[in-house]
């Protein structure tokens, strides 16, 4: 298979063969998700540079692996894979309408790129880095990777002189922000349908989600019953829009849950976040000496952050990062915060539900003799959906009835299935003693909160006497 093709070139649906001439000029590599994946001759001048490789020293799933071993996989491989993935998709819209929305040899070169680089603007540990350590540190900051992506795109093509066309640098950055964040720039007025391969900001089905969520599950040992290969054949542009066929609207729901259950049952494992909130803690303890502020916003030394800047933390001698190397050893001995006890916030609550602090806990802890402070406690509140918030988004996507038709429409959520969740929302509470001999203290200040806020005890299970009665 390739995705690399000439503008007369016929494809079949299924497979897609590079020229004579490119061949020659491609490199492949065997991915364990895809298979052979044809690198193209402008692809590989923004591989070999130091801020491309440098997403093999970033974890996809951050430090997930302290619990799932085989998690281990970087944004190096998710980034080859969402690069062949954007150029499989273009190039099957090219096939089935290539004639009508004048796809050309320009728009697949673009789409693909803008695959490659999507990640290259992430931090250490990735998500850890942009939602939990940033704004701990940097007050009221608007930074998110997919504007410094841009950034890294620009600084690459003028470091190396890379020779690509101006007006294909300005789209493929437009692609990268396209998320649902982040939404289109105003102006854009042809082929609307391309940024909704890469990062759709429309209704959240992109190539970045088919290959994480197929490439996370394979290394977790988790099954996946989502077949993006579907959806890819069956997509039809209609509108300036990508839409799908009314049948596959079971498939696109398997996707949203299977995301939701990867964030429940993996990204945010209580031992995971028990781990990251411990990173973060280093991080910040370290980041006045590390100068780690300083690399953010300039893409010619940014390049230099990555995971790896654990290790530089526990192996530097410098005395001003003993507590950040503390921490650290504590997680290498697996002498990790203790988790307390978590609850679901009511449905009803859902709405204007406020994070719940370290601050709440306290001003909650009972007359027990023991005193609690902020810094004893980690709070966790995870949000977890299904993209949309509490909206069903199934009902922000157009489908079509058949090939034959080109009428789109949208299917309202009480013609779906009975069986599908009325709620699309959880927000879950979590709650860590930094200290092991606190967790009694802790989970009764926790389950008294509780009380106070919701008239009610929301866990489900009370913290274990056992797990309240260890001490260090």
């Amino acid at each position: 298979m390739g995705a690399y093709c000439s503008d007369d070139l016929s494809l079949s649906p299924a497979y897609s063969f590079p020229s004579a001439q490119d061949f020659r000029l491609s490199k492949h590599v065997h991915d364990n998700l895809h298979g052979y994946v044809y690198l193209d001759p402008l692809a590989l001048k923004f591989i070999d540079t130091e801020h491309f490789q440098r997403l093999r020293d970033l974890k996809q799933l951050g430090v997930t692996n302290m619990v799932y071993p085989g998690a281990v996989h970087s944004r190096f491989e998710h980034s080859l894979g969402v690069y062949w993935l954007a150029g499989e998709a273009v190039q099957k819209l090219k096939t089935y309408q290539g004639l009508e929305l004048g796809i050309d040899r320009f728009d697949i070169q673009t789409v693909k790129i803008a695959g490659l680089l999507h990640d290259v603007g992430h931090g250490p540990f990735s998500h850890l880095f942009e939602r939990e350590f940033l704004p701990l540190v940097l007050r009221d900051s608007d930074w998110n990777h997919e504007e410094m992506s841009a950034k890294i795109v620009d600084h690459i093509v003028d470091e190396h002189k890379i020779d690509i066309d101006p007006e294909m640098v300005k789209k493929v950055k437009d692609m990268i922000i396209a998320s649902s964040e982040h939404s289109l720039p105003k102006g854009k007025k042809e082929k609307l349908y391309l940024y909704d391969i890469v990062a759709n900001g429309r209704n959240g089905i992109d190539v970045d989600k088919f290959d994480y969520i197929a490439r996370d599950c394979r290394a977790c040992g988790l099954g996946c019953n989502f077949e993006f290969q579907r959806l890819m054949e069956t997509m039809r542009v209609l509108g300036d829009e990508i839409c799908y066929r009314a049948k596959d609207y079971l498939t696109i729901h398997k996707m949203f849950a299977t995301r939701a259950d990867l964030y429940r049952t993996v990204y945010t494992h209580p031992k995971v976040k028990a781990v990251e909130l411990m990173v973060v803690d280093a991080l910040v303890k370290a980041h006045d000496h590390l100068e780690i502020l300083s690399y953010i916003h300039d893409p010619h030394e940014y390049w230099k952050l990555d995971d790896t800047i654990i290790k530089t933390i526990e192996t530097a001698p410098d005395p001003e990062l003993k507590e950040a190397k503390d921490l650290i050893l504590r997680i290498r001995r697996r002498n990790l915060y203790q988790f307390c006890n978590e609850y679901a916030v009511p449905k009803d609550k859902l709405e204007h539900f406020k994070a719940v602090t370290a601050q709440d806990i306290v001003c909650s802890q009972k007359n027990t003799g023991v005193t609690l402070k902020e810094e004893d406690i980690a709070v966790s509140n995870v949000r977890i959906d299904l993209t949309r918030g509490r909206q069903n988004p199934l009902e922000s996507i157009n489908f079509f009835k058949d090939y034959e038709s080109e009428e789109k429409f949208t299917i309202p959520d009480d013609r779906i299935s009975h069986l599908l969740p009325t709620s699309y929302q959880d927000m879950i509470v979590r709650v860590y003693a930094k200290k092991p001999e606190l967790v009694g203290a802790i989970s009764d200040a926790f389950e008294n909160f509780q009380l106070k806020t919701y008239g009610i005890k929301a866990q489900v299970h009370s913290t274990p006497e056992k797990k309240k009665q260890r001490i260090s």
